[in-house]
């Protein structure tokens, strides 16, 4: 598939990466090529463009920014770019303060999600949360002596759903479906609780979730 990431970040980088490997063709789309020199030097498959040029080219957007300036993202990518596609959302609402004993601080409150705005904001475009609740190093193919650890999404298209499910699993995730956009309220903040061994304790070790039955 075509797959256009809109970021030009660690966790961009990361997973355009990760498409290239399980042979899908990607586009990085960032305002400064120039971030992205050396990852292009060393993907020499991918393109880099402009934002609304990477989101035109992807059937699949993955929207991979800061949350804070998640929706300027989108705005640059244009509506006409975004509409009718899946796009997946990999980022979380982390701002409003600092930590307090290692737990972020989320400018969204627990009656709302930074997916929800996106989606308000874009209502022909197809949300799907995903890739949040884990570190870049493990976003793809991770090994974990537990097994594949779970990925737990949310969207309100059930067949946006089944295509990002499909991608997780090339990428070695169980994915799990926690049912309508609005369940981004509970899959966000496992950004904060995945960082707090980091952020409390200054331990990054390699780490995911993983749901039990």
């Amino acid at each position: 598939m075509k797959i256009g990431v809109l970021g030009s970040g660690t966790v961009a980088q990361t997973l355009g990466a990760g498409f290239l490997k399980h042979g899908h063709e990607v586009a990085l789309g960032t305002r400064m090529a120039s971030k992205l020199a050396d990852w292009g030097a060393a993907n020499p498959r991918a393109r880099i463009l402009s934002f609304k040029d990477a989101a035109e080219f992807g059937e699949i957007v993955v929207l991979a920014v800061g949350g804070e300036v998640a929706l300027n993202a989108l705005n640059l990518a244009g509506e006409k770019s975004l509409n009718g596609k899946v796009v997946i959302d990999a980022c979380n609402p982390i701002g409003g303060g600092p930590p307090v004993n290692g737990v972020l601080s989320f400018f969204t409150t627990m009656t709302d999600s930074l997916m929800e705005r996106l989606q308000a904001a874009y209502p022909k475009a197809r949300f799907v949360k995903a890739f949040n609740s884990v570190g870049a190093a493990q976003m793809v193919n991770p090994q974990f002596a537990g097994g594949r650890p779970t990925m737990f999404i949310c969207g309100s298209d059930a067949e946006a759903k089944k295509v990002v499910a499909g991608l997780l699993d090339q990428f070695g995730w169980d994915s799990e479906d926690m049912g309508a956009l609005e369940a981004a309220r509970a899959i966000e903040p496992l950004c904060m609780l995945w960082c707090i061994p980091g952020i409390g304790r200054g331990d990054w070790s390699p780490h995911a979730f993983k749901l039990l039955r």
